[in-house]
């Protein structure tokens, strides 16, 4: 396959599991559980993140190893993103109508969406390397 149609394929891939993980699948225990290390409410929706990632990488970079990594480190940055956006939230409360609480959500969005850059560079790299 072409690296720029890989490319496309896995970022509409990881944009429709990020609406998935983010908005779908995130009960209110999981919301209520980021920006407390000992709730596991972060840690579980890290967990479905990475682990949906994978059989998305598995498709555009068939290499166990750098799968198993990514997923790991998309894991890592975004439970440190979500705990980090809690924690703010709950020092600084502001209604949902509120131009700040919008501003903290679209940075929120915006890290996430440039780990996956992160992450399609690694693919493209990936796939580079081993033509």
């Amino acid at each position: 396959m072409p690296i720029d149609c890989l490319l496309l394929t896995t970022l509409v891939w990881l944009q429709i599991k990020h609406f998935v993980a983010d908005y779908v699948l995130q009960p209110a225990w999981m919301i209520g559980g980021k920006g407390d290390f000992r709730k596991p409410g972060g840690y579980v929706h890290a967990g479905i993140h990475a682990a949906a990632t994978l059989p998305i990488l598995w498709l555009s970079m068939p290499y166990l190893t750098w799968s198993v990594a990514v997923a790991t480190g998309e894991f890592l940055v975004h439970f440190l993103i979500d705990h980090l956006k809690a924690v703010h939230g709950r020092r600084h409360p502001c209604a949902v109508n509120a131009r700040s609480f919008w501003i903290l959500h679209g940075g929120d969005q915006l890290a996430h969406h440039l780990t996956y850059s992160m992450i399609l560079t690694v693919v493209a790299r990936q796939s580079y390397l081993n033509v």
